[in-house]
């Protein structure tokens, strides 16, 4: 005796292949808040805002009173120490103790995301990936003590912005088979 299946069988089937189509449509790769926030977030978390773009490279020398100006507010923070070389009209600058773990970019936070604001629809890039301009709001969090220095304010303007009041920033970002990334 044969028996046929019911006739509901194909029932939890077509319930498996609309589930896996609405669960396709919210993938990693389409071009959702969320998942631009996930990409912006996983970069900025090895990307912390600093003073430095480039590392400084210790024992530091200048003669620029400009810099010294801001060197010295540093100092007095106690992440450098200061020496000077009259005869050659220089000013040396070496990490301090307390200084090892902000030196030699001095960074003072990382970017907490806050919202998207906008983004550009996709379009393919010479790279053959598609990009989008992403414009977010932001928090800074972890923010020093020494960062919080009115002096240190003063003398970075641009830090002293970014803490106070953080404005919008823009990304461009790619959409990858993993999710949306910051490009190298």
């Amino acid at each position: 005796m044969t028996r046929s299946a019911p006739r509901n069988a194909s029932f939890p089937s077509l319930a498996l292949v609309s589930l896996l189509l609405v669960a396709g449509c919210k993938s990693a790769s389409a071009p959702t808040p969320e998942n631009l926030t996930k990409g912006i977030s996983k970069f900025l978390a090895d990307h912390p805002d600093c003073l430095y773009k480039t590392a400084l490279r210790f024992p530091y020398e200048t003669s620029d009173a400009k810099e010294i100006k801001q060197l010295d507010t540093l100092v007095a923070s106690k992440l450098l120490n200061k020496g000077t070389e009259p005869a050659i009209h220089i000013t040396r600058y070496t990490v301090s103790d307390y200084g090892q773990k902000s030196a030699p970019r001095f960074c003072y936070g990382f970017r907490h995301v806050a919202g998207i604001e906008s983004f550009t629809p996709p379009v393919k890039a010479a790279d053959g990936f598609n990009e989008s301009k992403v414009t977010y709001r932001y928090t800074l969090q972890d923010v020093p003590v020494w960062a919080k220095d009115e002096d240190v304010q003063k003398a970075y303007p641009d830090m002293a912005k970014a803490i106070a009041d953080p404005s919008p920033a823009t990304l461009t970002m790619a959409q990858t088979g993993v999710g949306w990334q910051i490009p190298d």
